[in-house]
């Protein structure tokens, strides 16, 4: 199974390019975002995408603007929330029926909620974060988290118990806030790469297929239940 290049509009912006993952059959779709220091085609990204098909769920990887550019600056939030509302479209015009998921790794899940927080994503079920940046390294604080309080659908926090940007009491302490619409997962050992080292006695293969495999989990939990 191999994705598909695809192209998608940003109003106000030059078009990016997609990569569209779509299993016989699949049951669902994760509008997937990259993080601040790698684009759609990084490994983690491709070897998730490929997890998620092999469980019956599509995905739809994109670029940021910055990222199609080259750019190492990532945009403006403004210029990110309209790539991740044209990215969720795109979902679901070439995947019709299919019900909608949407987040990604570390910035993009941000830029995802920022997004749903200040206008609900049409059709968007859930969002999925995969290593939510609550704050910089060593600088712990939870303000990049208030918008949060302001997103109603059900979210997935899956976090690395050694990730550097999500102190693990500040993260407790706001899935506690965020109250039952709120999931967390924690990797053992994992960063917020979701690295692991070699005295944890597991491979990064592993904790890939944990964490689509909660995700995928999650996912089914929340689709409509059939007549």
């Amino acid at each position: 199974m191999s994705a598909r290049a695809v192209t998608i509009a940003i109003e106000g912006a030059d078009p990016v390019s997609g990569l569209l993952l779509a299993p016989p059959k699949a049951r669902a779709a994760y509008v997937f975002a990259h993080g601040a220091g790698a684009g759609m085609s990084h490994g983690f990204m491709a070897a998730a995408s490929e997890g998620l098909a092999e469980r019956g769920i599509a995905t739809l990887r994109y670029q940021f603007p910055y990222m199609e550019r080259g750019s190492k600056r990532p945009d403006t939030p403004a210029v990110a929330h309209r790539a991740v509302r044209a990215a969720t479209a795109h979902a679901a015009s070439a995947l019709p029926g299919l019900p909608l998921f949407a987040g990604g790794k570390s910035f993009g899940g941000r830029m995802t909620s920022q997004a749903q927080a200040k206008s609900p994503l049409p059709g968007v079920l859930g969002l999925a974060f995969i290593g939510f940046p609550l704050h910089p390294p060593k600088q712990p604080a939870d303000e990049r988290a208030a918008h949060l309080l302001e997103v109603s659908v059900p979210l997935l926090f899956l976090q690395g118990t050694r990730d550097e940007m999500a102190e693990l009491q500040l993260l407790r302490a706001l899935i506690a806030r965020l109250g039952e619409r709120a999931t967390q997962h924690l990797l053992q050992d994992a960063n917020h790469s979701f690295q692991v080292p070699a005295r944890s006695g597991r491979t990064a293969a592993e904790v890939i297929d944990e964490l689509i495999g909660t995700l995928s989990v999650w996912t089914d939990s929340l689709l409509p239940r059939k007549a």
